[in-house]
């Protein structure tokens, strides 16, 4: 009969095996994201704007959303909702948006679309860089780029 640290130990190394299977199987941790918003016209106005895309309206039980431009096929998506249960927040999850070849042009138009910079555009090593910012509904969101 084995003791039981060397039961624990190898109940750890399969646990660590199967979750390492686990993410090689994967593509992506995250497969969908949504950014709860009050006011969803302005909402949809400030991402449009800092983004310089149009973003597709869906009506569905009672929630309205407007999603961001993406290939579902290959990448990850996500929108921006109105709805019950649905309330923005600058504490949890911080969701990262793609800021493009240079986040620089995204963020420059934050302010001015009425949201507000509450990190600017910091180095992050070999990873490129990253800023944060309020949007105009209240949630903290983040930008990333490699430039």
């Amino acid at each position: 009969m084995l003791p039981a640290e060397s039961i624990a130990t190898i109940l750890m190394q399969n646990f660590i095996q199967s979750t390492i299977q686990t993410i090689n199987e994967m593509k992506n941790a995250i497969n969908w994201f949504e950014i709860p918003v009050r006011d969803f016209d302005r909402a949809k106005k400030f991402y449009e704007t800092i983004f310089g895309s149009e973003m597709q309206l869906m009506e569905m039980d009672g929630m309205k959303s407007a999603f961001f431009p993406a290939d579902l096929e290959n990448g990850i998506g996500g929108c921006i909702i109105q709805g019950d249960g649905y309330e923005p927040s600058v504490k949890g999850s911080l969701i990262y948006l793609n800021g493009g070849e240079d986040l620089s042009v995204p963020l420059s138009k934050i302010e001015a679309a009425g949201g507000k910079i509450i990190l600017p555009k910091t180095a992050i090593g070999e990873n490129g860089f990253m800023a944060y910012f309020n949007d105009t509904e209240g949630n903290k969101v983040g930008l990333h780029s490699m430039k």
